[in-house]
């Protein structure tokens, strides 16, 4: 083997491998601050391991989920607001997972940019640690890859994966009839989906991110990058306590698409539109693209991000459950013999 002449080294090629290691050290302390029973292992080996028996766990099952952002990220890029992103990433993962029946235990990240920035990457890992540390759930590790060429200056993407348990048997959706209540509990706004359509409309009004806000305070662009809510500390004291049967994550595909996806066959639900308040933001956003309801409905959450299945005669310990825990609560509607979620009423 022949001695190098010219002495290049992978920093030459567009990799920082100190940035890297720096980037790992910034992000221990607030890892640090999630870590929760049954963790056994810190940031920077190969792998990141867990003891289920440590976390409670007499006959687990396990329940994996994976997601992004999508292109929210683009409005965080173009504004240079990074501080909220990494719970979006958290909440689009662990929400999921307690529609299982799942508590969430731990989580990885995956960070690719072309470049890496150690303030930009510290302040989004910063993020999803309270993501983390909101939802009770481990940052245990993750992927940082620094890729020249792959990505345009100032780029970047985000994956999540999340792992929960159960014990065996208490798997949701469980047992539903007819005359169970549909419980909503409300948004933050978009949340992490739909952003395609909300960057066109944005497009369309011709306001910029840095814009007044057209439905409350502050710029457009902040007032659109308000993260995903958790709804997991609710959700499993709402499990624990035997309250629900069933929870759907309301995502891409709206009210109209998510809710079925936890119902049996038979059954469908009807919901009130009248029982809660169309937000502001999908207001403007129907506003400004001529939108008709149908099409909101299958594509936003309109104020609803998690709806609850209880039986009727539980109906008013899970709303308090939900409520301690800082959700709004309406009641939506109930479950009938049928297919898919009939309307009623109206949200414009």
């Amino acid at each position: 083997m022949t001695d190098g002449k010219n002495g290049i080294t992978y920093a030459d090629a567009g990799v920082d491998i100190d940035a890297g290691n720096e980037l790992v050290e910034r992000i221990k302390p607030a890892a640090k601050r999630t870590i929760r029973p049954g963790v056994m292992s810190g940031l920077g080996g190969f792998g990141a391991m867990f003891d289920l028996k440590g976390a409670g766990y007499n006959d687990p099952i396990l329940v994996g989920a994976t997601d992004g952002v999508g292109t929210k990220l683009r409005i965080a890029i173009d504004t240079g607001n990074y501080d909220t992103i990494g719970i979006d990433l958290v909440a689009m993962c662990v929400n999921d997972l307690i529609c299982q029946g799942a508590e969430p235990l731990f989580f990885l990240d995956y960070f690719a940019t072309g470049k890496l920035d150690l303030d930009s990457a510290t302040t989004i890992i910063n993020g999803i640690a309270e993501g983390c540390a909101q939802s009770g759930c481990a940052l245990i590790g993750g992927e940082t890859a620094e890729m020249p060429g792959m990505y345009s200056e100032g780029d970047f993407d985000l994956a999540g994966f999340a792992v929960g348990a159960m014990e065996r048997g208490a798997t949701l959706p469980a047992e539903m009839g007819e005359g169970d209540v549909l419980l909503g509990l409300s948004s933050n706004g978009v949340h992490s989906n739909g952003y395609s359509l909300v960057r066109k409309l944005v497009d369309m009004s011709g306001l910029g991110w840095d814009a007044d806000c057209p439905w409350g305070e502050g710029t457009l662009g902040a007032a659109l990058l308000a993260p995903t809510k958790l709804y997991v500390k609710g959700s499993v004291a709402a499990m624990k306590a035997g309250a629900v049967r069933g929870l759907a994550h309301i995502t891409g595909g709206g009210l109209t698409e998510n809710l079925p996806r936890v119902l049996p066959e038979g059954l469908g639900a009807e919901i009130d539109l009248n029982a809660w308040e169309l937000p502001g933001v999908f207001k403007w956003l129907a506003a400004t693209g001529g939108m008709e309801q149908a099409e909101i409905l299958k594509t936003f959450n309109c104020g609803i991000g998690m709806i609850a299945v209880v039986s009727a005669d539980k109906a008013a310990e899970a709303q308090k459950i939900f409520e301690d825990a800082g959700h709004d609560v309406c009641t939506l509607g109930q479950l009938s013999a049928g297919e898919g979620v009939t309307y009623k009423g109206a949200l414009l």
